[in-house]
């Protein structure tokens, strides 16, 4: 049996169709071009699932990882990034489009999935995948299947409290984990430690935290605390970083560390590894719902 899932994202929509093993038959990219609103970006995940189901045999279902996520209480999209989403039936509408039942998960949720089935937490029973990047997500996957919980928000460690009265969030909180440690607020504590602009890559590649150590133990610190937070409260069997943070190395020896030393445990087994599907997680942890 074939399966088809599709990764709704902010600049592009790729789609993939792979058969019961994971080999990918067909893959396709599409711009998403936001600005042209709800309708046009309907269309445009139609037709490329319609591309997608006219190469397949026997799918019975369509997987969506999608920016936000369902309002269980009303069924329309909350907590996007992709503003035209918000208060849209996206579920109902695409299930209409394509006359077959549609799953739908945000994209922490989907890349969990993904790294759970195929990945790197393939085997491990408790798994918690982490989205580190422009925001902070995570989601948790539990024997093999997402737990959303009755909120359909496990999982978001990114916004649980690091200092209370701390730095305002865009979610409405202060002192959020995602105030701290996305790519923008450690870009945003570059500057105010050095009065300098630079990307979060160029601060890593060029090495130039090395020079600026307030930084580094800053980020260390309050990387070992959000995690280390879910660690003493879910206990996972495996850890797994997404997001573009996820390629910077010293997080699996000093970060670990740091997790480590703040988890409730003396002896802490927990592996915190480095995903294996990089950003093709998103489609493929779609391709995987309702399973």
């Amino acid at each position: 049996m074939h399966r088809i899932g599709i990764d709704l994202g902010g600049t592009k929509i790729e789609g993939i169709l792979i058969d019961g093993d994971g080999n990918t038959i067909e893959r396709k990219r599409v711009p998403t071009q936001r600005e042209d609103g709800y309708e046009a970006i309907i269309s445009r995940i139609a037709d490329l699932g319609h591309e997608l189901l006219i190469k397949s045999t026997g799918v019975k279902q369509i997987g969506i990882c999608t920016p936000g996520a369902i309002d269980p209480s009303v069924g329309v999209m909350k907590n996007s990034n992709t503003l035209c989403l918000i208060g849209k039936p996206l579920q109902q509408d695409l299930e209409d489009a394509f006359d077959l039942p549609v799953f739908m998960e945000n994209d922490a949720n989907c890349f969990a999935l993904a790294e759970a089935t195929l990945g790197a937490a393939k085997g491990f029973d408790v798994v918690f995948g982490v989205i580190m990047g422009t925001g902070v997500g995570g989601g948790i996957v539990l024997n093999g299947k997402i737990h959303q919980g009755p909120n359909h928000i496990a999982g978001e460690w990114g916004h649980h409290v690091l200092y209370p009265d701390g730095r305002d969030c865009y979610c409405g909180n202060k002192g959020c984990t995602e105030s701290y440690i996305s790519g923008p607020a450690l870009e945003k504590e570059w500057e105010a430690l050095t009065g300098q602009k630079q990307m979060l890559t160029d601060i890593i590649e060029q090495g130039l935290y090395k020079y600026h150590s307030e930084w580094k133990e800053n980020f260390l610190l309050n990387f070992g605390r959000a995690l280390s937070n879910v660690i003493d409260i879910l206990d996972p069997n495996v850890i797994v970083l997404g997001g573009g943070l996820s390629n910077i190395d010293f997080l699996y020896t000093e970060g670990k560390d740091a997790v480590y030393r703040e988890a409730f445990s003396d002896h802490v087994l927990t592996p915190i590894l480095k995903n294996k599907l990089g950003d093709s997680a998103g489609v493929y942890g779609a391709a995987f719902l309702g399973e």
